[in-house]
């Protein structure tokens, strides 16, 4: 799944150069093998999570359903059907509805250089539009699916040290407030995220180094990650408000079972 992410854009849409597949295609397996190595390991490295679903399979949908119908939407520019002609429809009248005054979309369309044409704006309006709708509905599903299931569940083992690999339980005295603080700190980063890149691109832009936005790859996979980031980032923040009172409900319990046996003074 992790090889047919990287390459998708490349199989729908036309080739922008000469290396380009050989490109996609090496860092494709890098992806393969780096993904393959990690879930295969048995102790932690970097990915987090990866023993916990629901949390990667939503955040790999969701980077899947983005990528696909961004690369089919700029598609139908050069190839147009059917089915590029649905994409795009759906695209700009989200887009349209989005790109109201300091909404994340018009942000990023106002990042564009001046004298971008009219046909790349109206792209990057469209791809931003739909991405930033998938990303909203991912989170929407997310909730939902970690209040039907209860996640994480009381009945089910949750390994702190395999899901958080980067979190040091040490680094604080209070390991729930720490994890209530990040998760926090995520929700906020997350939701102001899409506010602050397109700035960060304008600012670049000012300084002499803007991005390459002719290319159509370029493009997907700037997207993709000005969408797709920050509801990562937000997912990451309740996921670990989630683990918090996970922590704190099993010190609770333990608290009155030991009460209750006499070990601790009421």
């Amino acid at each position: 799944m992790v090889v047919i992410l990287v390459i998708m854009p490349s199989l729908i849409m036309y080739q922008s150069g000469s290396n380009s597949i050989e490109i996609v295609g090496l860092f494709a397996i890098f992806a393969a093998v780096f993904t393959a190595i990690e879930y295969a390991s048995k102790s932690p490295s970097l990915v987090e999570f990866r023993d916990a679903p629901p949390f990667n399979r939503v955040r790999f949908s969701t980077l899947f359903a983005t990528v696909l119908c961004l690369s089919v939407i700029f598609r139908g520019y050069d190839d147009p059907s059917l089915i590029t002609e649905f994409f795009q429809q759906s695209g700009s009248s989200i887009g349209e509805t989005i790109d109201f005054p300091y909404s994340p979309v018009r942000l990023m369309v106002l990042a564009l250089p001046q004298d971008a044409p009219a046909d790349l704006v109206q792209r990057v309006r469209d791809g931003a539009g739909l991405s930033y709708l998938v990303s909203i509905f991912a989170i929407v599903w997310f909730v939902i699916v970690l209040r039907l299931r209860q996640w994480p569940r009381r009945d089910e083992p949750f390994n702190v040290w395999v899901n958080l690999p980067t979190f040091d339980p040490s680094a604080s005295d209070n390991v729930v407030h720490r994890l209530e603080r990040d998760g926090r700190i995520n929700v906020i980063l997350g939701f102001l995220l899409p506010f602050l890149v397109p700035a960060v691109l304008k600012l670049l832009a000012n300084l002499g180094t803007p991005v390459a936005l002719d290319d159509m790859h370029t493009l997907v996979w700037m997207i993709t990650a000005w969408a797709f980031l920050p509801a990562s980032i937000l997912m990451r923040g309740v996921a670990l408000s989630r683990v918090a009172q996970m922590i704190r409900r099993q010190r609770e319990m333990a608290h009155q079972r030991a009460t209750s046996e006499g070990v601790l003074l009421v």
